[in-house]
């Protein structure tokens, strides 16, 4: 047998590995001197103002943030409890929503139309909005049986309106899917809703991951909005601090507490897009 000696790469191919990664590191320093200018710039732009010292005691107080920490994140658990309640019920009635507006069937013409009505109706009108009829409009009403808690008719809200983009977001995976994969499981003699459950809706839910958890993303911020209808969340608590206190240092510890919650689910959308990306440009499976 002839022996074939290990590969090495060719001096040409060496100097481009060479080029290329002094390249990289150039870009990379750039970036960071570019970075770190404007923001020494817009540092000292805003603590060099003259009314900055009134800002700082108003609004970054060390010891009005510490203070206030405990009680804002305590009030953080019911901004949680609704955005739990609101991820299982919203991803649920959003689909059966989408499923409703593709269906085909002329016997469903009506369910076409009530769906199409409930989507236009709650994304175009502001969630606040949505909130204040539903806070102290069902209230009003002294329904029987129907609870009056400021969180379950803020969770109420929260479905109706995030239910209308979610359904969206499912519609057009669902009319994304080729209609030759439909007709392949129907001429393998799969039903109608044989073919919408196992090849339909897998392929569908699976274009639209990164777009749903934007909207989850959009929820977790829009669940501080129940505090409009009397519900004691954090920023609800963070109101009550600053009227006590005279400052508004509670409302940025509560900003912040959002944030915090809000970068893990915002990094894994970003992972999954990247991922999703080079799955489409390696010509992969979707």
């Amino acid at each position: 047998m002839v022996a074939v000696d290990a590969w090495s790469p060719s001096p040409l191919q060496v100097e481009r590995d060479r080029l290329r990664r002094r390249a990289t590191l150039r870009s990379r320093l750039i970036a960071a001197v570019s970075t770190l200018a404007v923001g020494t710039l817009l540092v000292v732009a805003v603590t060099g103002s003259s009314g900055w010292p009134r800002v700082q005691a108003q609004f970054f107080d060390l010891a009005t943030a510490r203070d206030a920490l405990p009680t804002v994140a305590h009030a953080l658990l019911v901004n949680l409890e609704a955005l739990l309640i609101c991820g299982v019920l919203v991803p649920v009635f959003g689909m059966l929503i989408a499923i409703a507006r593709t269906t085909q069937s002329p016997v469903t013409l009506p369910l076409r139309i009530l769906a199409a009505a409930y989507t236009d109706l709650f994304r175009g009108t502001p969630l606040i909005l949505v909130l204040l009829v539903i806070g102290f409009g069902v209230p009003g009403l002294r329904l029987p049986y129907v609870p009056t808690d400021p969180l379950f008719l803020g969770v109420v809200a929260l479905t109706l309106t995030y239910t209308s983009y979610v359904a969206e977001v499912f519609r057009a995976g669902i009319e994304a899917v080729h209609p030759s994969q439909r007709a392949a499981a129907r001429s393998l003699g799969l039903s109608y809703t044989q073919t919408l459950r196992f090849v339909v809706l897998p392929q569908a839910v699976r274009k639209v991951v990164s777009p749903l958890l934007n909207d989850l993303v959009s929820l977790q911020k829009d669940s501080g909005l129940i505090s409009v209808i009397g519900a004691i969340d954090a920023v609800r608590q963070a109101q009550i601090l600053t009227a006590n206190l005279g400052n508004f240092t509670p409302y940025l510890v509560a900003g912040g507490l959002f944030v915090v919650m809000t970068i893990p689910l915002t990094r894994l959308t970003d992972y999954l897009a990247a991922r999703d990306s080079r799955r489409r440009l390696a010509g992969g499976a979707l």
